[in-house]
């Protein structure tokens, strides 16, 4: 850790190595830093103890610089996160949380690209994350297992406020702020899963009924690590696809008994999800989570509390 620091102190101007707060952008939405001002790109391959994201749609740099009206506050974004389907190690994974903490970021801002479970989230909407349910978690795939990276933090760390309630009003009122429609936001829980694969329709049913109401396969590991570190959380969940939960199924057997009795049967197309429409939407609704995000800079209290 003290390597990276040291790495980033000189690479990056003074005035901006004490972010106030750390963003994550999820699959497509590299653009938010866009409007970074001052904007300085540092490549992950720069800093000791970063690996390389090898997701199309994720960069792999940290962009430091100013966000909002104003002076601006200052930001760190990570364009390009990283998996555990990549490879790497759950550690690795959070390194860049836990970095942006000793750095002195105290909110956090995780975006990501979701699948919908629940049927009324529509292509589109941004998800306001209020809780999660985590699968791997709960079956020994937890970055907080092992050794405590810094004995002063929690063992056993509380995950029932891991979502910043302040946080996630403020979305809301930058929504209202910016004539946004209601429609175009709503709050639900997210669903960790590991991927690299999507989810089968039973999986998908399984999900639903457990109370998920959009999936993804990162952010979940960061939301802990954050936490543990002390930091204030927000998630924000870009919906890019509909789970494929098809509201029937169509038994093989019985439309092979109808070929062989000449009775003429509708034709099943097998619905499918690809990468490549996730970061279409993703760059679609980038300008939209830009701004939203932006408001919610402007909006933030200079000392935020949970």
């Amino acid at each position: 850790m003290d390597a990276t620091l040291q790495a980033l102190r000189g690479l990056v101007p003074r005035e901006l190595q004490n972010p106030r707060v750390g963003i994550i952008c999820g699959s497509g939405l590299s653009g938010l830093a866009a409007s970074l001002r001052q904007s300085v790109l540092v490549s992950y391959a720069e800093l000791p103890g970063f690996v390389q994201s090898t997701v199309p749609g994720h960069k792999s740099s940290l962009a430091f610089g100013l966000m909002g009206s104003g002076a601006g506050v200052p930001v760190v974004a990570m364009l390009g996160r990283f998996h555990p389907y990549e490879g790497h190690k759950l550690s690795s994974v959070v390194y860049p949380v836990r970095v942006m903490a000793k750095m002195g970021v105290k909110n956090i801002i995780i975006t990501n690209a979701a699948g919908a479970l629940n049927p009324e989230l529509t292509v589109g909407t941004i998800v306001v994350v209020h809780d999660h349910i985590a699968l791997p978690n709960l079956t020994g795939m937890n970055p907080l297992l092992g050794p405590q990276t810094d004995p002063s933090l929690p063992r056993f760390l509380p995950l029932s406020d891991a979502y910043s309630r302040l946080l996630r009003k403020l979305v809301f009122r930058a929504a209202h702020d910016l004539s946004i429609e209601r429609d175009a936001l709503a709050e639900g829980t997210y669903a960790w899963v590991s991927g690299p694969t999507y989810e089968t329709a039973a999986e998908g049913r399984f999900l639903r009924a457990a109370g998920a109401d959009v999936v993804g396969m990162s952010t979940v590991p960061e939301v802990l690590a954050a936490r543990e570190e002390g930091m204030n959380v927000l998630v924000l969940s870009l919906v890019t696809n509909a789970v494929v939960i098809p509201a029937s199924y169509q038994s093989v057997r019985d439309e092979f008994e109808a070929e062989i009795a000449g009775v003429s049967t509708k034709t099943v197309v097998e619905e499918v999800v690809s990468h490549e429409e996730v970061l279409a939407l993703g760059r679609l609704k980038g300008d939209l989570m830009k701004s939203l995000v932006e408001k919610v800079l402007d909006l933030l209290p200079s000392n935020t509390q949970q």
